[in-house]
């Protein structure tokens, strides 16, 4: 679904704010031609126009934060790398996306690549890189293929190879497939399972900004990241300051998905609100309300229908008890089992611990057998506490940040819904119909004639 042809321009409120999603609907849209006609690689001039710190400076103004979950400055990344310290300097575009409820990075890709190939561009000339690497899923295949046709589109116009548009910058950009592990979305374990190695997190410090692929300075960034740096460029830092709040400015993909109405991808400035988001998508499926739904994927503490009115930005999720993360709004209405969903996400994160901390490998595990026993009606009431305990001993002690978006929603479910877990335990097994939580759950079946 693309905001662009959704919204309407006479619109009171104006809330949405297509920039990378501007023209998805249109035709061939993944294609340098389209690309061109809406002012495509016309940032990436301005860019070469100008040295390269006063490029970073002026990235690190605009007060664009990392889009890949953790909202870091991109701008002052870019300046962590050392310069003339005589080594090759690497770009790594973080395009792994495996969250459950993710899914902003894949679309973008897919309707819109050369958005992040001029990104890349200027964030190599910035960081003086002269090899960039895009990390994709490998189960994507077509987007594999728009993606790799694209990076030839943009070799042919001089865009990537030797003296790119006559600045005497040489890029080579190489586009990477995983083999589809979520581990890999951590980003020293993407640079292991680029150099060749099993996805494992590395021990920090060193950063990648010191010591990342190939023990070189590296930066590691989210693909909306780095497709968002043309924009700023093209059109300047104080349009893109003009939206979102003071410290969570500017534009961003969030991915509605669930039991609502509309589900897409809508780009709006940050702060928006999800009653907002809903109001402009036709709301929840019709006659259900919103029960539960997640901030930024299901990594990220869970919020309620009393949270409808958080502003999506880094400050207020953060300050309402969450994580604003990958935007992933994931919403379930009152026909969904908590329990069921927590379980679910367990499993994943169970299935995807890579093993190498204790914490993680064994505390996911244990997770999962509570869980199932709860779900099952086999539990007791001493489970919860156990629960509770065993995701305190996951949280803030794993190698990673896998083992602290395993624990989340099992906190915060239980802060919400314990009475929920514990009617499982007294009542012997699930109160709910899995059933009817499925979308074709209310619609009637069609009468059909058999003949004979």
């Amino acid at each position: 679904m693309t905001l662009a042809a959704e919204i309407n321009e006479t619109s009171p409120e104006k809330l949405l704010a297509p920039v990378l999603s501007a023209f998805w609907d249109q035709e061939k849209s993944w294609t340098l031609d389209v690309y061109r006609r809406h002012e495509g690689y016309e940032g990436l001039r301005k860019a070469l126009a100008m040295e390269p710190d006063d490029l970073i400076a002026y990235v690190k103004e605009s007060g664009l934060r990392g889009r890949g979950g953790a909202g870091f400055p991109t701008g002052m990344k870019w300046q962590f790398i050392p310069q003339g310290d005589g080594k090759p300097h690497y770009l790594v575009v973080n395009a792994d996306e495996s969250e459950p409820g993710t899914c902003k990075d894949i679309p973008l890709l897919f309707a819109n690549p050369h958005s992040l190939i001029e990104g890349i561009v200027i964030a190599c000339y910035a960081i003086r890189s002269s090899h960039a690497f895009i990390y994709l899923r490998g189960e994507v295949v077509p987007v594999l293929r728009r993606l790799h046709e694209a990076v030839r589109e943009a070799y042919a116009a001089g865009y990537l190879g030797k003296n790119v548009l006559g600045s005497g910058l040489d890029l080579e950009l190489t586009v990477h497939a995983g083999a589809g592990a979520y581990i890999c979305g951590e980003e020293t374990a993407l640079l292991d399972s680029l150099e060749g190695r099993r996805g494992q997190p590395r021990l920090r410090p060193p950063f990648p900004a010191v010591a990342g692929l190939y023990a070189c300075p590296t930066v590691v960034n989210n693909v909306e990241s780095i497709a968002s740096v043309p924009a700023i460029l093209q059109r300047g830092k104080d349009w893109f300051t003009s939206m979102g709040s003071e410290k969570s400015p500017g534009f961003t993909l969030y991915s509605l998905s669930g039991h609502v109405a509309s589900p897409g991808q809508y780009e709006a400035p940050l702060g928006i609100t999800l009653r907002q988001l809903l109001d402009m998508s036709g709301g929840m499926r019709p006659g259900h309300r919103l029960k539960f739904w997640t901030p930024g994927g299901s990594s990220t503490p869970m919020f309620t229908d009393e949270h409808l009115d958080v502003p999506l930005d880094y400050e207020g999720v953060g300050a309402a008890g969450s994580m604003l993360g990958t935007k992933a709004l994931q919403c379930f209405d009152e026909t969904t089992c908590v329990v069921r969903a927590v379980t679910r996400w367990t499993e994943f994160y169970a299935h995807e611990s890579c093993g190498k901390c204790t914490p993680c490998r064994e505390g996911t595990y244990w997770l999962v057998q509570l869980l199932r026993d709860i779900e099952a009606g086999k539990g007791v009431m001493a489970d919860l506490d156990k629960l509770n305990d065993i995701a305190d001993n996951i949280n803030g002690k794993s190698f990673c940040a896998l083992g602290d978006g395993a624990a989340s929603p099992i906190f915060s479910s239980l802060q919400y819904f314990r009475a929920e877990y514990e009617e499982h335990i007294t009542g012997r097994g699930c109160p709910f119909d899995p059933a009817k939580s499925t979308l074709w759950a209310d619609r009637p079946l069609e009468n059909t004639e058999v003949n004979a």
